[in-house]
């Protein structure tokens, strides 16, 4: 097993992930505190949104190995579960424009693996597999976790009108397929 309860040996999603809500952080707490607290909801949340565990805990312990090294100034914040999921979306999106631009460069596309079988626990992942990284986050950020609008924004680099426009594209998306699987 590995920091985040999974199997190390996983690569894509294979099961579900649960998402809890952050427990409020009371001034004394220390950083092994915030971590117990946070890890989960963390990883989960980096599960849904790059749709592989691997990618999702290499993005989690990047993002909390930062927060560690800040905590001085983080643990005093108002909201150092923002620091931490901002940070580890910043790095989501510092990866996938690294990958386009591979892509761009070699011509060739990055090696994806191969779906998972077909079972209802996975129903979810794989519908939100089938969208871009960015419909993805954006779908992820405000529809399961409720941040607004403005906040998904912030953490993804973009502007509010930009993530209006993702989650149309997304849901436009998933009515087409939806609409083929019917067929």
């Amino acid at each position: 097993m590995d920091h985040f309860g999974t199997p190390s040996g996983e690569g894509p999603v294979r099961g579900s992930v649960e998402i809890g809500l952050a427990a409020p952080l009371d001034e004394s707490a220390s950083f092994a505190d915030f971590f117990a607290r946070e890890r989960d909801r963390l990883f989960g949340l980096l599960v849904l949104v790059t749709g592989d565990r691997h990618e999702a805990e290499d993005l989690a312990q990047d993002a909390f190995v930062a927060t560690w090294e800040r905590w001085d100034r983080v643990g005093t914040v108002d909201n150092p579960s923002g620091y931490l999921h901002r940070t580890a979306m910043n790095a989501f999106r510092k990866r996938y424009r690294r990958a386009q631009i591979r892509r761009r460069i070699t011509g060739s596309v990055a090696g994806g693996t191969a779906s998972p079988e077909v079972e209802a626990s996975l129903e979810l992942d794989e519908t939100l597999r089938s969208l871009t990284p960015r419909q993805r986050a954006a779908l992820v950020l405000t529809e399961l976790l409720g941040y607004s609008a403005s906040e998904a924004a912030s953490m993804l680099g973009v502007k509010a009108s930009t993530i209006g426009a993702l989650k149309h594209q997304a849901r436009t998306a998933l009515k087409r397929d939806s609409e083929i699987a019917d067929d």
